[in-house]
């Protein structure tokens, strides 16, 4: 009787599973490496090193600013010289004038540039297309040359040194309008606008109770960057306002540096004070704006 010897049974194997990392795996999240951290470091610090020696130049005096090296750490004039440029600036009228021309001017232009825009994106009329390519193109033209006939005018007006000749010409805003065009695209659909139609709502009705709530995160975000622009804004204010009238904050600021020996520790004090409220608003609102911006992204 022969026996037959069977062999062991082998075991299946297995191919062997890819390891995928984090990052790629489904709802995972992307971490960053030590590569990413360092550029945004490095970043970081370059954006906040005009800001840092700033406030380090307004806290010394003129003398040590005109030395070999320069300073590079805090001194002990910082309150000093911010109060003296304060009062010598008149910045308490001039920040209260800023604030009016460029909240003014923001909500103008918010407003002109979502009506606008709606009409680029979603409504149908003749020259479109050609209107759309005009407001673009004003875009291409440097403000620099609209300068002389629009002082001219103001002056025929009258409103040298007054608020109204820096508020109305900053009502409109081509970017304003292309901005929002772009915006409402994608992000309100036809379909609500049909339906807001076929229960009776008229025009109005429409970019109040639909336009409006759909483009509120454009709306902030276009909000903030005019008023950031026009806070910001010298050339114009600095040829019709003085600095002992109705001064903006830059125009004052510029006032401090005139003399045969300009302070350059004024100066920089004048400066930050003119930037702190800026840096106060974007650290209170700085996450709504960023998701306003991400999400016009992600619809976009």
């Amino acid at each position: 009787m022969t026996t037959t010897l069977t062999k062991p049974e082998e075991k299946t194997r297995e191919p062997k599973r890819v390891r995928r990392p984090k990052a790629a795996r489904a709802g995972g999240q992307l971490h960053a490496g030590p590569v990413a951290y360092a550029i945004l470091i490095l970043f970081s610090i370059g954006s906040l090193l005009p800001l840092v020696w700033t406030a380090i130049a307004a806290s010394r005096n003129n003398n040590r600013l005109a030395q070999t090296p320069p300073p590079f750490w805090f001194g002990s004039n910082l309150f000093n010289n911010l109060e003296i440029a304060w009062n010598d600036a008149n910045l308490g009228k001039a920040f209260f004038n800023t604030t009016f021309v460029a909240g003014v001017s923001a909500a103008t232009i918010v407003f002109l540039s979502t009506i606008a825009g709606f009409a680029f994106a979603k409504l149908r009329f003749k020259g479109k297309g050609a209107l759309m390519l005009i407001v673009i193109g004003t875009m291409m033209v440097p403000p620099q040359l609209s300068v002389i006939p629009l002082y001219m005018m103001v002056a025929k007006l009258d409103w040298t040194d007054q608020l109204q000749a820096v508020i109305l010409p900053s009502l409109v805003s081509a970017f304003g309008v292309f901005f929002m065009r772009q915006y409402l695209i994608q992000a309100l659909p036809d379909e609500i606008i049909e339906a807001a139609r076929m229960d009776g709502a008229s025009s109005w009705r429409v970019v109040w109770h639909v336009v409006f709530p759909a483009a509120r995160p454009a709306m902030a975000v276009l909000g903030m960057l005019m008023f950031v622009q026009t806070w910001n804004d010298f050339l114009w204010p600095f040829l019709v306002l003085t600095q002992n009238g109705n001064p903006t904050v830059q125009v004052a600021v510029a006032g401090l540096g005139r003399g045969y020996t300009p302070d350059q520790s004024l100066i920089m004090a004048g400066a930050l004070l003119g930037t702190l409220p800026l840096l106060l608003v974007f650290a209170i609102f700085g996450k709504q704006i960023v998701g306003g911006i991400m999400q016009g992204a992600v619809k976009g």
